[in-house]
């Protein structure tokens, strides 16, 4: 029995020998998530083997989160359940080939057709005194340098253990330790890997070990600085900073979002070419090698009755690409760029875009929202499996559009519909340009 299992399994039995106290259930809370998710990737204006995936299905999402115990040290639990029904996957339209993990959506079997059904359970014990509260076993953080990817019909989970603390006024500190992953299209736990040394391919390379710790400081009302420091073992360290201000001008308000990463090599993503990251460096197998990357950003949004229009630009310097946690099924990572389909963060990289999105309330229609992105990116160089470049200063451009609507009020009150839509043109050798329509249709049901 590893450590965090032992634990965990020590402090349920702490919980029920107290699970009467006051507050425990007073403070209790249930609520079922329900969400149908509709995906159709088209590649057939590219070279791309497969030149479908589509999957629909209806996920059901069930959460219980406990109150505490009375005393000094109060004590509690979380539990989630996920259970995902397979509606169509048929016709090798899941995106998967005979030796994936998974498709678009469901995981698959040996013969790469979707499974029927996929669920899992996560628990989680906690213990809080004052204003510090520990949690151990299943986490879904949404922090600058680990961020759980919730793109699919299921979130993406971890295990591992975190500590908050808001003992000091203004000040937030976060700190933690991952183990292992659960992936947006999976039943199982999975080590932690990066692109480029990615734990589910055959020869890939992957780690147990996964440190962040860091802070947001509230300087004044508009004003918070960020700092946060990531290290996944054998393959690199991250330290980020980050301000974000909101600034009243006019009728409207200035919110900037400033960015910083610096990512540098671990362990033995510095001398094993089996833990190298991809990235743009000849005389290496498809331009892979140790972490280098430094990655500048910066989003200017202005909101005003019912508008809100942004720009913004990014620079990933460096001779790997930005590094993040990505075990090769789906993952997010903290950027600007991070869209439906491409996430714009290529070692040389340099990427702007334009952003405009409308609230209907204003027009008297309260729910409906609609927005569009735009981003294009340049100076990608690349190398290819022989170790020389096969691309010098290629680009890619991305644009997404969503449509979302939420009914206020009446027997449907809380129904959400969203449509989104992403195409993604590139000349970048290797890759495929992509349309993608996903539609979806949730509902938060509260059961305690």
């Amino acid at each position: 029995m590893n450590k965090s299992t032992l634990a965990l399994a020590v402090a349920v039995g702490v919980l029920a020998q107290q699970a009467g106290a006051a507050g425990f259930i007073e403070d209790s809370k249930a609520t079922l998530g329900l969400r149908n998710f509709y995906i159709n990737n088209d590649n057939r204006d590219s070279a791309a083997t497969t030149n479908k995936a589509e999957e629909w299905g209806q996920g059901f999402d069930l959460r219980f989160t406990s109150g505490y115990t009375q005393g000094t040290v109060g004590f509690g639990i979380d539990a989630i359940g996920l259970l995902g029904i397979k509606l169509d996957s048929g016709g090798g339209t899941n995106g998967a080939s005979n030796n994936s993990y998974g498709g678009t959506v469901f995981p698959s079997k040996s013969n790469g057709e979707a499974v029927d059904n996929y669920s899992s359970l996560g628990l989680t014990a906690k213990a809080k005194i004052s204003q510090t509260e520990l949690k151990l076993g299943t986490l879904q953080p949404k922090l600058p340098v680990i961020v759980t990817n919730d793109g699919r019909l299921l979130p993406q989970t971890f295990q591992g253990g975190q500590i908050t603390s808001n003992e000091i006024k203004d000040l937030t500190l976060v700190g933690g330790q991952i183990e292992h992953a659960k992936g947006r299209n999976s039943s199982n736990n999975e080590e932690l890997s990066i692109a480029g040394a990615n734990g589910r391919t055959a020869s890939g390379r992957d780690s147990n070990k996964f440190i962040y710790g860091g802070g947001d400081y509230k300087i004044t009302k508009d004003l918070t600085a960020q700092y946060y420091y990531g290290n996944l073992d054998d393959f690199y360290k991250q330290h980020f900073l980050g301000l974000v201000h909101n600034w009243a001008i006019g009728p409207g308000v200035l919110k900037s979002d400033l960015r910083y990463f610096n990512s540098r090599s671990d362990g033995a993503n510095g001398n094993d070419s089996t833990y190298y990251s991809s990235g743009n460096y000849t005389g290496s197998t498809s331009g892979r090698g140790k972490v280098d990357n430094n990655l500048y950003s910066g989003l200017f949004l202005y909101t005003v009755a019912g508008h809100t229009f942004g720009g913004g630009y990014q620079v990933s310097n460096g001779s790997s690409d930005f590094p993040w946690l990505n075990q090769g099924d789906g993952s997010s990572a903290y950027l600007t760029t991070d869209m439906q389909i491409a996430k714009f963060a290529r070692a040389g990289e340099r990427t702007w875009q334009g952003r405009y999105s409308y609230d209907f309330a204003k027009l008297g229609v309260p729910g409906l929202t609609a927005g569009v992105i735009y981003l294009r990116g340049d100076n990608i160089d690349t190398v290819g499996s022989n170790g020389r470049e096969n691309g010098s200063g290629r680009s890619e451009w991305e644009r997404d559009i969503t449509v979302g609507y939420v009914v206020p009020e009446g027997p449907l009150k809380n129904v959400g519909v969203m449509w989104k839509n992403a195409t993604w043109r590139n000349d970048v050798p290797g890759q495929r340009d992509q349309d993608e329509n996903r539609l979806i249709v949730s509902y938060s049901l509260p059961l305690l």
